[in-house]
Formats: C-alpha cells, structure tokens, sequence
C-alpha cells in the first residue's frame, strides 16, 4: 500500500513539474518583457509635451502643438499643416524640441 502512494506521488510531480517549467520559462521569456515594454510606452506617452517631435505608427512625423487627454494635434510638413491623432498612435519622440522651419532633406 505504502509504495501504490509513493508511485501516484511520483506520477503526479511528473505531470505538474513540467507545467510549472514551462509556465515559468513563459513568463520570463514572453509575459514579463512584454510588461516592460508596455510601462516603457506608458511613460512616454505619460511624459510627451508640447514642441517634442514625434512619429506615428503609421511612419509620419511631427511636432506635438496640442495635447488632450487621448487626442495629440501634431504639425507637419513645411506648410505645419496640422492632424489630429490619437495618443496610442504615437511610437515614439525622435529628437528634443525643433523648429517648425526643420525639414528633412530631399534627395
């Protein structure tokens, strides 16, 4: 009787120790880089200011000349035409503050 018990018990650990494995190698390969990165988007988000010069998601350029609460009006061009965009839309600031006569060189 003491062995059939000892032998379930070695089953079972057979069974759960590989799921907590790969749980564990889950987290830290997947969940918890992807937690990093996302506070590291909340914050800049959080920290944009009027003036920064940003780029969408969808490759555009610009310099931030409003903030709202989830609505960020930038400017582009040399014409400093000005679009509406949404906050979550932002990928990242590229540089401090520039001015609006800044343009990339065309070639």
């Amino acid at each position: 009787m003491n062995l059939e018990g000892a032998g379930q018990l070695t089953q079972i650990l057979g069974t759960v120790v590989p799921l907590v494995l790969l749980f564990a190698i889950f987290y830290f390969l997947i969940i918890r880089p992807q937690r990093k990165r996302d506070k590291e988007v909340k914050n800049m988000l959080d920290s944009l200011k009027k003036g920064d010069k940003i780029t969408t998601i969808g490759g555009i350029y610009g310099r931030i000349a409003e903030l709202r609460d989830d609505v960020v009006t930038i400017e582009v061009g040399a014409e400093r035409t000005q679009l509406l965009i949404a906050r979550w839309a932002i990928k990242g600031v590229v540089g401090g503050e520039v001015s609006s006569e800044e343009t990339p060189d065309k070639k």
